[in-house]
């Protein structure tokens, strides 16, 4: 018996990447997902994509996380129209990365309300549903959420923050009946900060390992929790 079919799952960021590649692994076991991006013909092409590949239902909206009534009403979009809510992926994410002399005021606003604000919008427009189906929710922080780097402030203030944010949350909510965990990747093959996916890219960890492994977390025997992941390219090239 597949214990993950007719779930209802809801991915921030959903339209490309990590959150893609979740959103595919879900659909084909039968999850049914609603995607978010902040652009609604990329939310809505992605969703078409799932449709046609996995015959299972998929929604597009357009939704930015840093704003609360969006979140919202992602939320109650899944609830009007599949009567539950099961899983919260919150993923949505973005870095800016510069020298403190040369980051701006502006970008690191925009990292810290996506990457963490963003999130506690997330979980609160999404708890009373999450109660109500003993449900699960996954935040994607990044292992630059525990390694600092150059050039890497705001990206490391706000993935630190999301990784104690998160396991904070699981200790607030794991009485309540919900399950909340953080992926910590490493390098992934996206196009995140500009990057093209290309065949140099076969030694990173790809969007698809990530729906893998979610799909596994559900899986998993109720009684154990896997609060915080890491995981990394298994052989990374040598300097």
């Amino acid at each position: 018996m597949n214990k993950l079919q007719n779930k209802v799952a809801l991915i921030t960021g959903g339209s490309k990447g990590i959150g893609y590649g979740i959103a595919q692994a879900l659909a084909k076991e039968g999850v049914r997902v609603i995607l978010t991006s902040r652009s609604l013909s990329s939310a809505e092409k992605a969703a078409n994509q799932l449709k046609s590949e996995t015959k299972t239902e998929v929604i597009g909206l357009k939704a930015d996380v840093r704003n609360f009534a969006d979140q919202q009403k992602a939320v109650q979009i899944a609830i009007d129209k599949f009567g539950q809510l099961d899983y919260v992926i919150a993923n949505a994410g973005l870095g800016h990365f510069a020298g403190i002399e040369d980051l701006t005021e502006e970008q690191w606003r925009e990292t810290i309300d996506t990457n963490l604000t963003g999130v506690f919008f997330t979980i609160k427009s999404s708890l009373d549903a999450l109660k109500k189906s003993k449900g699960y929710f996954i935040t994607i922080s990044s292992l630059a959420g525990t390694n600092f780097f150059e050039n890497g402030s705001a990206y490391n203030a706000s993935k630190f923050g999301l990784t104690g944010f998160t396991q904070a949350v699981m200790l607030d909510l794991r009485q309540s009946g919900i399950k909340v965990s953080t992926i910590m990747p490493g390098s992934v093959s996206t196009h995140f900060n500009n990057h093209e996916p290309n065949d140099r890219d076969g030694w990173k960890i790809q969007p698809e390992d990530i729906g893998e492994l979610v799909v596994d977390m559900f899986n998993l025997n109720p009684r154990s929790l896997p609060s915080k992941i890491e995981i990394r390219p298994s052989q990374p090239p040598t300097k």
